[in-house]
């Protein structure tokens, strides 16, 4: 248990950003939403580090996240290699941790993981070690211009990120609305290197 006031502060602002965000998300006309995830998707595979990448790493949207399905279907497409994240218990909470695994097909190798969110059948994928990994898309609740990023809480991309080669690339996707002033950071909250919303790359400033 962490006791530090500091810790605290931050970790009660992150709950209400988490909390707010998550809210106005949710509160997005479903239209809209699917209109603005059709155009982050179109940005993403536009850009040439998304283009070039080999062997990328991305995510099944869930819920109220922008539909990643056809970003997905898309890097299958031009055979390239795709991974998609496990969730694996290891005891505690804090040793839980993401295993990657390459799909061919998203609907046939997936399966509904901890929290209904699509991960890979382990029977079926292969492991995949991830300094194999080019570029990973990422998901989360907040951003800001300095490449901060609030997660869910778990804390599942933070230990995951730095096992990742540092040449690889980390981009994320968000609707505008998750753009904030500024993401309360903690020594080992990972940060994104490119943030693409609904009107494009969101120019990051100096992290």
């Amino acid at each position: 248990m962490n006791d530090d006031p500091l810790h605290e502060r931050r970790s009660a602002m992150k709950a209400a950003l988490r909390e707010r965000v998550l809210a106005a998300r949710a509160a997005q006309d479903p239209a809209l939403r699917a209109a603005n995830g059709a155009s982050i998707v179109g940005h993403l595979l536009r850009l040439p580090s998304v283009f070039t990448a080999h062997t990328l790493c991305a995510y099944v949207g869930f819920d109220t996240e922008i539909d990643t399905a056809p970003f997905l279907a898309t890097v299958l497409a031009q055979g390239r290699r795709l991974l998609l994240p496990r969730v694996v218990e290891a005891g505690s909470r804090t040793r839980r941790h993401l295993v990657l695994h390459q799909v061919g097909d998203v609907d046939r190798d997936t399966r509904p993981g901890r929290w209904g969110i699509r991960e890979p059948d382990p029977a079926h994928c292969p492991v995949v070690d991830p300094l194999e990994v080019d570029l990973v898309l990422l998901p989360g609740v907040a951003f800001d211009r300095r490449g901060g990023r609030l997660g869910y809480g778990a804390g599942f991309y933070d230990r995951l990120l730095p096992r990742l080669r540092p040449e690889c690339l980390r981009v994320a996707a968000a609707f505008s609305l998750q753009v904030v002033a500024e993401v309360p950071l903690e020594p080992h909250d990972q940060r994104c290197q490119c943030l693409v919303t609904e009107a494009g790359e969101v120019l990051l400033t100096n992290q």
